[in-house]
């Protein structure tokens, strides 16, 4: 990495509970492809403060995490398509000024669900309402799953969730179990209260084909250990943040790097 000068060109993220995942993967990635560039991780006190620094700091991009990739979206100045479809923003660039907002979170459910070749006759039980299963929730319909299942206890963002893409709601789990599911709270999530939790009962997990967190760190969340002990097929949050990570740092840089690269970041990233 350059050392710190005045014309290094910064990217951060704005999370509640900032991890070293993406820091550690567009820091490796800078140096391989020798960018004058730095990526730091703050947890904003003020949201619509750290915005207008990014705005009056020039800052180039910024991702956005749980919980504000609804909230930022009142402080940018457009919405790409691919955020405005789903109400939902994960990454934000400034291009002298005018900030405008993406979501690349749908991008890598979409990726993930047909690398891993669900199909799409599955059953699926999605836990969870806010910006990251709207990006789930909308990639499963446009990807063909009908049958889906959106579990979340606040009945109005629920049931708008599910309604919107002509799924059906729950408040709970309530035994419930489907072919695929997918945890997209926070349940599991290093950092938080309960980060030793399953975020599915383990009848839930038994009767699963395919197991999906979207929790990246840590990237062995007590629900993948328990799909992989029963012999499940997984995906992590962990191939999550690559993907989503990858399509910000070439947004930000107007880069693509080689797959050797991607690697290469991503092995970097996960042996923090």
């Amino acid at each position: 990495m350059p050392i710190l000068n005045k014309d290094m060109t910064l990217c951060i993220s704005l999370s509640a509970r900032p991890s070293n995942n993406g820091t550690r993967f567009h820091n490796h990635l800078y140096d391989q492809l020798d960018l004058n560039w730095i990526y730091k991780a703050f947890a904003p006190a003020d949201l619509a403060q750290a915005i207008a620094g990014v705005r009056g700091l020039g800052i180039r991009g910024c991702a956005v995490s749980m919980p504000y990739k609804e909230d930022v979206m009142a402080l940018v100045d457009e919405l790409d398509p691919s955020a405005k479809a789903i109400d939902s923003v994960n990454t934000i660039v400034n291009t002298d000024g005018h900030l405008k907002a993406y979501n690349t979170d749908y991008t890598a459910i979409e990726q993930l669900l047909a690398s891993n070749a669900v199909p799409t006759d599955y059953s699926v039980l999605v836990q969870g309402a806010g910006g990251m299963a709207k990006a789930t929730v909308a990639a499963l319909r446009d990807a063909g799953f009908t049958d889906v299942t959106v579990i979340a206890r606040n009945e109005d963002t629920g049931r708008a969730l599910a309604e919107q893409y002509g799924f059906q709601w729950r408040a709970t789990l309530d035994g419930g179990t489907a072919d695929l599911i997918i945890n997209v709270t926070p349940i599991g999530m290093a950092g938080g209260p309960e980060v030793d939790s399953l975020s599915f009962p383990e009848a839930a997990i038994a009767a699963a084909k395919v197991v999906f967190d979207v929790v990246a760190l840590p990237a062995e969340t007590p629900l993948i250990k328990a799909a992989r002990a029963a012999g499940k097929q997984v995906i992590t949050g962990a191939e999550v943040a690559t993907i989503q990570a990858l399509e910000q740092f070439v947004l930000y840089t107007g880069v693509r790097p080689t797959d050797e690269q991607v690697q290469a970041a991503e092995d970097f990233m996960r042996a923090q």
